[in-house]
């Protein structure tokens, strides 16, 4: 499944590093992302001795935060320091059964929302739709994250997902739907953690947005829509890179 992965790294991981027995060194760790483009480690809670260059949306594991500070080791297992803001571990995970959209601080639920979906609530997206083709108007299942936060929408405000992301293009080439070329550009943007192009026979422009209605409707294009007041809640939360797992 798309989102084995994700689940794994953002709550599995979690779980167990704060319940399975371990190392002093490693007591208590918590895996976290980066959410910045070019996050450095440090020797030392300062910048004096730069250490390390992260990747954007690289998991690290968090030992302990002070003085606006977290002590982190790699997946490498690199250790040092990193500014607070480099890092986060909130998530979003989206039900299309329930209609709810639920916001995480790890293991922690913060929020919880009523959320309005594609004109095809209960299917899987697998084309671009159209006024001819509103079957296909439908909110699509998986792991994505959040590629570009727009503060002025014309759904109030958005959170662009990277859809399609790699398994779209896997599933695309297969099928037909896209190019060979387009297969590679859609491939370049997920390695280059940049929004994928969007007009495709794919479809894309998948946004969590604002003016949603409160009554679970089914409504949109694909995309998932909160009211306005949720959507500023969540807009203080959530970053560039955020994960967002979206399940029937």
């Amino acid at each position: 499944m798309r989102f084995l992965f994700l689940i794994t790294g953002l709550v599995a991981l979690e779980v167990h590093a704060q319940s399975a027995p371990a190392d002093p060194v490693d007591m208590g760790d918590v895996v976290h992302y980066v959410v910045v483009r070019k996050a450095v480690v440090y020797a030392e809670p300062n910048k004096r001795r730069p250490y390390v260059q992260l990747s954007f949306r690289e998991p690290v594991f968090v030992l302990s935060s002070s003085d606006g500070w977290s002590r982190v080791h790699t997946q490498d297992g690199a250790y040092g320091y990193v500014p607070d803001e480099a890092v986060s571990k909130v998530w979003i995970r989206v039900s299309k059964t329930r209609k709810r959209l639920y916001l995480y601080d790890g293991t922690r639920l913060v929020m919880e929302v009523p959320a309005d979906f594609g004109f095809n609530a209960f299917a899987d997206k697998e084309k671009r739709g159209s006024e001819a083709e509103r079957d296909h108007w439908r909110t699509p299942e998986g792991a994505f994250y959040v590629v570009r936060k727009n503060p002025n929408s014309q759904y109030h405000k958005a959170f662009l997902l990277n859809y399609p992301n790699a398994e779209d293009a896997e599933r695309g080439l297969q099928t037909g739907l896209v190019s060979q070329r387009e297969y590679d550009n859609i491939m370049a943007a997920e390695k280059a953690s940049k929004a994928p192009p969007m007009n495709t026979r794919l479809g894309g422009m998948i946004e969590i947005h604002g003016e949603g209605t409160g009554l679970s409707t089914n409504w949109t294009q694909g995309c998932v829509a909160v009211e306005n007041s949720r959507m500023d809640r969540l807009w203080g939360w959530v970053h560039e890179g955020t994960p967002v797992i979206i399940q029937k």
